[in-house]
């Protein structure tokens, strides 16, 4: 594990980083605020805590005690071997453990693509209390299996099975100095001003370094390979749930969106039109402003 931080806000930021064990693993943190309410926030693939550098202070100001971790595999934190190592169950494990550790006495999980499958699931097993759950741009499990069987969603879905190939997506993405990981924001995006050249260096320097690629890919082989994302009994969903989506979402379709309800009773759905499926980055204002009418 490479001990160097992958971000180094400024000081007046009042952000800091921090190491952090949880379930086995070293996290690399980013921490902000103080008190007995914790707003985790996870980011999604292939991203960082990073993604959050805009609604971090907010989320200050609302109260809260921010985290936001770099998952297992991603920037600094631990990149243990196989496949195995990236199944749901076990990243929900991590999930908990930083709840634990926190000492909160509520908690809102704030997440977002990758880490928003992650919510989902800690949701509906209800692996740990939550007063209240935010997701951005990943459906509820039960509408994305019903929406997998659809070609206009399969066709979007392209990627995950390319990347069951052992070693070539790794070569693929790392290549010209992980010049296609910041393709994957630029070219989603909408609004491309939202992706200044620096912003997309610290995505592809985390990338690349030792193992990174492989742990960052080895989330969809093992989400394929084993059932956990499967056994979700009823998914239900007990806590109060915002949805914030961009509908330009090239990679979900917003059709995924529909009857979510039926699985989440309390759901407050946000669609952002003209903004991508990096939402939070791309359009911080407008989500910021949803955050502070439902969290404030």
């Amino acid at each position: 594990m490479d001990d160097s931080f992958s971000w180094n806000p400024a000081p007046e930021s009042g952000i800091t980083m921090q190491w952090m064990e949880a379930n086995g693993q070293k996290l690399e943190v980013a921490t902000a605020g103080e008190g007995k309410k914790l707003a985790l926030c996870l980011h999604g693939f292939p991203e960082l805590h990073y993604s959050w550098r805009h609604q971090i202070p907010l989320l200050v100001e609302l109260g809260y005690k921010v985290w936001a971790p770099n998952l297992r595999g991603y920037g600094g934190s631990s990149k243990p071997e196989g496949v195995e190592a990236y199944r749901l169950n076990t990243l929900v494990q991590d999930v908990a453990a930083l709840i634990d550790a926190s000492g909160a006495e509520e908690v809102t999980l704030i997440a977002h693509d990758w880490g928003a499958i992650i919510a989902w699931h800690f949701a509906i097993l209800k692996t740990r209390p939550l007063t209240r759950l935010v997701i951005m741009n990943v459906p509820h499990p039960k509408c994305a299996q019903r929406e997998l069987k659809h070609w206009y969603q399969l066709k979007k879905s392209w990627y995950i099975f390319f990347f069951q190939l052992p070693r070539i997506p790794e070569w693929f993405l790392g290549r010209h100095g992980a010049k296609r990981i910041k393709r994957a924001f630029s070219r989603m995006a909408v609004d491309k001003s939202r992706f200044p050249e620096k912003d997309l260096q610290i995505y592809a320097d985390a990338a690349s370094r030792p193992g990174a690629l492989r742990s960052m890919i080895n989330y969809y082989r093992a989400l394929l390979r084993t059932p956990d994302a499967r056994c979700i009994g009823d998914g239900m969903v007990d806590v109060p749930t915002l949805m914030v989506w961009g509908e330009e979402d090239s990679a979900i379709d917003i059709r995924c969106t529909d009857g979510t309800e039926e699985w989440v009773p309390n759901l407050e759905l946000h669609r952002l039109p003209g903004v991508s499926h990096w939402v939070q980055q791309e359009a911080p204002e407008k989500v910021n402003a949803i955050l502070r009418d439902s969290l404030g």
